[in-house]
């Protein structure tokens, strides 16, 4: 008996080959983004971290400290209510959202792209689905194997789906719905 961890499966093998692809897909993008995604991914992915938190307690807390009094002979260069330190703030959120605003739109765009793939993988398949339907039936036909309880939905199958009046369709129902 052959041993099956040794000889992958074609599913396995295929299943392998897509996830490379993939991750192949992943990377390309990764690779292609400019200095301006790489430091809107690090600031947004730091600003979304549990080391960002403790960073701002500890940073909140020690100006709070300093700034009341608690910590002796000390200057408070910004005693309450704190207006230095609600401008820093301030601008740190304008400039944190406007990175996380960055990055999403970058996520935004590889989703794009991945569903734009996507629409084409499905078209192909869908072409190619609709060929074979076709092929069977003139295999049958040849054969004179006939089922006339499945000859509508076959009709309707193995004819060629027009994306333009599909999408059209989706579109008009979704409208209908939102009003």
């Amino acid at each position: 008996m052959a041993d099956q961890s040794t000889s992958p499966s074609p599913r396995k093998a295929t299943v392998e080959s897509n996830i490379r692809a993939i991750a192949e897909l992943q990377q390309h993008l990764y690779a292609r983004r400019s200095l301006i995604d790489r430091i809107a991914d690090l600031i947004g992915g730091f600003s979304g971290s549990m080391a960002f938190v403790i960073l701002h307690v500890t940073w909140f807390i020690g100006w709070f400290l300093w700034n009341t009094g608690v910590i002796p002979n000390q200057h408070r260069f910004d005693p309450y209510p704190f207006i230095l330190l609600a401008m820093i703030v301030s601008v740190e959120g304008v400039l944190l959202s406007t990175f996380v605003l960055m990055k999403q739109n970058r996520m935004q765009r590889q989703s794009d792209t991945r569903d734009h793939l996507n629409l084409q993988i499905d078209l192909l398949a869908e072409k190619e689905v609709t060929k074979s339907l076709q092929l069977l039936r003139a295999i049958c036909r040849k054969l004179e194997i006939t089922d006339t309880d499945l000859e509508v939905d076959l009709d309707e199958m193995a004819s060629t789906t027009s994306v333009d009046t599909l999408a059209g369709d989706v579109q008009s129902k979704l409208m209908h719905r939102e009003l």
